[in-house]
């Protein structure tokens, strides 16, 4: 089994604490980029989409 191949949002600059994310299996996985070996959250794309659906939302209505 390999290791999923993390990408890096562009919206994150150099330096900064960032969301890693990957597919794996069917899943999507994230962790976070000051500890890339800790804890993977580990959900579905369908959940994921929601989620980044919400966010938008939220932030579009101010």
């Amino acid at each position: 089994m390999s290791a999923p191949a993390w990408q890096k949002s562009s919206h994150c600059a150099q330096g900064e604490a960032c969301i890693h994310v990957a597919a794996d299996r069917g899943a999507i996985v994230l962790t976070e980029s000051g500890d890339p070996g800790g804890a993977i959250l580990r959900t579905s794309p369908t959940a994921l989409a929601a989620l980044i659906r919400t966010v938008k939302e939220t932030q579009a209505r101010g």
